[in-house]
């Protein structure tokens, strides 16, 4: 049993039963089966944007059956073309707000399969791998929609799943004042 992350060899691979005996309080994501720490605890800035976007989206998504959820929330990705069996899945991430509107892709543990839409909020040490390591792995694991919010910088860059499954930037724009 591994009780401390300082056990794990992380240049090792792992899968999602690995993760599963994992009994540390540190969060981790894992991208292909490599292990990634989660940041410490966000900024107030970050917060703000996590909980009002959570807000709007909630009440926005009432009258339908489309869920949202925010983190700490496993999305389980099984990755194309060979789509694991769900104990092999090596990639399960921790997105800042997921929404899910085929409600048989969730279960007690979180979520498996792409999720409809995912926001990703950066701060300074999570920015390179949400931009680069999550942009590409939600693209091919079939994420429709995919928000980058920057705080500091009060953008949002909205990237929707085109027909040949790569991703289309439809808007940058400003986020809604009160953040500071």
């Amino acid at each position: 049993m591994i009780t401390d992350i300082n056990q794990l060899d992380l240049n090792k691979r792992y899968t999602y039963a690995d993760y599963l005996t994992w009994q540390f309080d540190e969060r981790v994501e894992l991208i292909r089966g490599k292990v990634f720490r989660m940041s410490p605890a966000p900024s107030m800035s970050h917060q703000w944007v996590s909980g009002e976007l959570f807000f709007q989206i909630k009440t926005y998504l009432k009258a339908t059956s489309c869920q949202v959820f925010t983190t700490p929330f496993d999305v389980r990705l099984p990755l194309p073309p060979q789509h694991q069996l769900p104990e092999k899945t090596d990639t399960i991430v921790q997105p800042d707000i997921s929404v899910i509107c085929d409600l048989s892709k969730l279960d007690d543990r979180g979520c498996h399969g792409a999720p409809d839409w995912i926001i990703e909020i950066l701060s300074k040490s999570t920015a390179p791998k949400d931009l680069t390591e999550k942009f590409d792995l939600y693209q091919h694991a079939g994420v429709r929609e995919y928000w980058i919010i920057h705080p500091h910088e009060q953008t949002v860059l909205a990237y929707v799943l085109n027909a040949q499954g790569t991703y289309q930037l439809i808007r940058q724009r400003g986020l809604l004042c009160g953040m500071s």
